[in-house]
């Protein structure tokens, strides 16, 4: 890409992003109606606010290739990651008489955050978002299950593995030893348990609240029956696991690098290209969606109440949100540097409040690098130097947990909510929902910090 000065770009370049994030929290409460029906049009909008001010200042071929780098090594991937497992998922129908109890519930919460560091935290969300809206259907209060729900499952619980969630992969692709996350674990382990304490309270609450409404869970029968249609979907889960992984181990390769050292791509305009690798991926993750769409009977998508809507208005909204936020991730990658970050409980609270608000993957790579130019004489070895471990586990740490402060800080967090939403359930607003992150998760993580990063 063109040379930029980033520490020349003016703040008020980031005001389309602002723009939007005030649109996403208040639209819907003003204006809701209007909001769902017009978003792609205020998202082109704000867009074009964006990039033709940048290219009256930087000139168009820079801006061009800005957007395009954006496009096609951000968003393209991250969508079609989302896509794939929205599909495989949605093929897959656990069917029982499990009824929504506190003691279900926090069971599965438990279940969704273990299989978040292994199947990645999209995909643990889009496996269970479904059976833990289906068996708390009976009741009425149950907004609560899914926000807890989106903090545990679809944030937390992917701290564990490369694969669990995206900032993890872009260090392992930079030399973080693939197991290196299970430094992890103990924050982890502390986490869910104070999460699943508070949550069990809420939840009793409110159950007790339901019964004495007369809501009683519709069960027939005697004893627990469980059974899981469209199992094979498994096998596909695994093909998206398995490009992922591809995704950071190919660009390490030979074969995939030019003379230069650099990835080998597909020319699309000025210096931005398409890596191979990225490529490979993309097409894996597309092949396993349609295999399942074909061997999956109908029937199973019916019994989900699967619908393109959730998928939909997130592709819409993030591709908003990737285009105006470059601005925002150039300057901080100017100013990362500069901002006097030098201790671990630092770099946990900046990394975390930026993923809230940023995309959490270059927000992680930005404070990745600036750790890395400390010059530490010890500690991991990365391509970007040598990081202290307590340092590196606390911007792990920041940008993967507090990805949970907000419903744009994870992907999966908008899906959950839309998927919710779409099946009765009036999930908090914007703001409502950070009200809820003030009260629970800040809380936990001023304890990681204590116990962890000071």
């Amino acid at each position: 890409m063109s040379t930029i000065d980033m520490s020349s770009i003016p703040l008020w370049v980031c005001l389309p992003f602002a723009a939007l994030l005030a649109c996403i929290a208040v639209m819907p409460l003003v204006a809701g109606e209007w909001w769902e029906k017009h978003q792609p049009y205020v998202i082109i909008l704000l867009s074009v606010l964006f990039i033709i001010p940048f290219a009256v200042l930087f000139g168009t071929g820079t801006a061009a290739e800005t957007v395009l780098e954006c496009l096609f090594n951000d968003y393209l991937t991250f969508i079609v990651l989302l896509f794939g497992l929205y599909c495989v998922a949605g093929n897959i129908h656990l069917e029982g008489d499990l009824a929504g109890s506190p003691r279900v519930n926090v069971l599965m919460l438990l279940l969704g955050t273990i299989l978040a560091s292994f199947i990645g935290t999209t995909g643990a969300s889009m496996l269970l978002v479904r059976p833990v809206i289906k068996m708390n259907a009976w009741r009425r209060n149950r907004a609560h299950i899914m926000v807890f729900f989106i903090f545990l499952v679809s944030n937390i619980g992917g701290c564990l593995t490369p694969i669990g969630d995206p900032p993890l992969l872009m260090g392992f692709s930079r030399g973080v030893p693939f197991a290196w996350s299970f430094h992890l674990l103990p924050i982890l382990a502390v986490n869910t348990v104070l999460l699943l304490l508070i949550f069990s309270v809420i939840d009793r609450r409110a159950y007790r609240s339901d019964i004495v409404a007369g809501m009683r869970p519709d069960i027939s029968g005697s004893g627990t029956k469980i059974s899981l249609k469209g199992v094979h979907n498994f096998i596909f889960i695994g093909m998206i696991i398995f490009a992922v992984i591809l995704s950071g181990v190919l660009p390490k390769l030979p074969a995939f690098q030019n003379a230069a050292g650099e990835t080998i791509g597909i020319h699309i305009f000025g210096e931005v290209s398409f890596p191979i690798s990225s490529l490979i991926e993309v097409i894996i993750i597309l092949l396993a969606a349609f295999l399942s769409f074909r061997t999956t009977k109908k029937t199973v998508r019916v019994a989900n109440h699967f619908t393109w809507g959730a998928i939909r208005e997130v592709a819409v909204l993030f591709i908003g949100i990737f285009i105006t936020m470059q601005p925002a991730l150039m300057i901080l990658k100017a100013k990362g540097g500069s901002l006097g970050l030098t201790e671990p409980f630092q770099m946990f609270w900046v990394t975390g409040a930026l993923s809230s608000f940023l995309d959490n993957t270059p927000t992680y790579l930005v404070f990745l690098t600036t750790a890395g130019a400390m010059d530490f004489s010890s500690g991991i070895a990365t391509t970007v130097g040598t990081i202290p471990v307590k340092m590196l586990m606390a911007i792990s740490a920041g940008a993967v947990f507090m990805g949970a402060n907000t419903y744009i800080g994870n992907a999966p967090n908008f899906m959950v909510k839309s998927i919710s939403e779409e099946n009765g359930i009036r999930m908090p607003s914007f703001v409502a929902y950070l009200t809820w992150s003030v009260r629970f998760l800040i809380p936990v993580f001023v304890i990681d910090m204590l116990l962890f990063f000071l």
